[in-house]
């Protein structure tokens, strides 16, 4: 055919493909018209695996001929059409012939896949199905083909030496994902449904012996479940615990005193039923925030709000110091940093307050964590800002039947494996 490479150009193939002839129906897809191209597998890549690609003796014709979506030319909608026989191979038994311009399985071209991808990534699902004119099931199940042949190509442990572990809900009923984050290079790394030691593991069997024994630095919030796991598979590893976490804790601790202050103001405990709240139990009730938030991040009211407890409840207030003296713990370093914690702990141990003083025993349980973090400065600032991406990427994908599209996304666009758009090569 004279037109042969534009038509190969068109539908996104250079190599391996015969151009037999192209018939255009402009009553067809809904009006709008279609082109159909008919085409064959060359000579050289003909009778191959279609998973493996190795040359494979034939089995049969197959169904017949198939077609396979491809991208618009302009608003007509275009197919490829060919044989799809059936080979023998060895290793995969029968599958249908690899053909050089879709994946194996898929019902679209390479393009039209790899444009499907970048769009997502970009673009809302509402925008994406409408301009590929496909249904959003059909963009999952193309994400996690791309995906997963993107991946198939690198090696994305190598060098790997600092890693964050997190979990991350995706949807409600408890459904959570757990994410592995390389400090080195700052993107997503791992990624799987499930939040237990057995998928923490599955990461892990995945990277293999020697690669886990080159893991340095470990970084993660107290969960017992990642504790385990990475002293089992990486006891060479350093664990640091993640400073946010361990100012929560303290946060959490300040807040149930302030409801114990609360209710005590207000006639809880004592009366059997308390009429509406007043004087102090009303000024209290709004304290939140002034105990919350960084002393120079206060505002004007909320600094004479904290100056009023400190004045009306002194143990309220103690508790507030204490939270504000295990944050400067963190802004420091090494071993000052050490010697500030010990004396935070000996503060907390004779405070007189329940909450704190479970704290420090619980702190106490996880030194050796935190004094890691106080060393080496590492947190899991990095993989939290990955959990927050993640979670706009969820409600992106809102609609998604399965996590493992979900996942796919996430590695294409935090990963750094989304493809180029077609024919214009990588994006430097």
């Amino acid at each position: 055919m004279r037109n042969a490479r534009v038509w190969r150009a068109l539908i996104g193939v250079e190599q391996g493909v015969v151009i037999e002839r192209v018939e255009g129906d402009a009553d067809g897809g809904g009006g709008v018209g279609e082109v159909t191209v008919h085409v064959r597998v060359s000579r050289r890549w003909r009778g191959r695996c279609g998973i493996c690609r190795r040359r494979a003796p034939g089995y049969d014709a197959g169904t017949g001929r198939r077609r396979w979506r491809a991208l618009d030319l302009g608003t007509v909608r275009t197919f490829v059409e060919a044989d799809a026989p059936r080979v023998t191979c060895a290793e995969h038994g029968v599958v249908v012939a690899h053909v050089p311009w879709a994946r194996h399985g898929a019902g679209h071209t390479l393009a039209f896949d790899d444009q499907i991808a970048w769009l997502t990534v970009r673009c809302s699902k509402t925008a994406v199905a409408q301009l590929m004119r496909i249904a959003w099931r059909t963009v999952g199940a193309i994400l996690t083909r791309v995906a997963g042949d993107a991946l198939a190509g690198v090696d994305r442990s190598a060098g790997l030496r600092r890693i964050g572990i997190d979990e991350v809900s995706y949807k409600k009923g408890h459904r959570y994902l757990t994410v592995v984050v390389d400090h080195d290079t700052g993107r997503l790394l791992w990624a799987a449904p499930g939040r237990d030691k057995a998928t923490l593991r599955a990461f892990f069997d995945a990277l293999g012996p020697d690669r886990c024994a080159q893991i340095t630095h470990v970084s993660a919030d107290a969960a017992d479940w990642i504790a385990a796991v990475v002293a089992e598979r990486c006891p060479n590893a350093v664990r640091c615990a993640d400073p946010f976490h361990v100012v929560a804790w303290a946060t959490d601790a300040l807040d149930e005193v302030r409801r114990q202050a609360w209710n005590r103001a207000r006639g809880a405990v004592t009366r059997r039923r308390a009429g509406r709240a007043s004087g102090d139990a009303r000024a209290l009730k709004h304290a939140r925030y002034a105990l919350w938030k960084n002393p120079e991040n206060l505002t004007e009211k909320q600094t004479t709000k904290l100056a009023w407890v400190a004045k009306t409840d002194p143990l309220l207030y103690r508790a507030y110091l204490l939270k504000e003296g295990l944050r400067t713990v963190f802004q420091l370093r090494g071993q000052d940093a050490k010697d500030a914690l010990d004396r935070w702990i000996s503060w907390a141990r004779r405070c007189r307050i329940p909450t704190f003083v479970d704290l420090q025993r619980h702190i106490v349980k996880h030194r050796d964590a935190i004094d890691a973090t106080l060393d080496h400065g590492l947190s899991n600032g990095l993989i939290e800002s990955t959990n927050t991406k993640i979670r706009l990427l969820t409600r992106q994908a809102f609609g998604f039947h399965r996590p493992e599209a979900l996942v796919a996304l996430a590695m294409l666009a935090l990963g750094g494996y989304c493809p180029p758009l077609p024919g214009r090569g990588k994006p430097k």
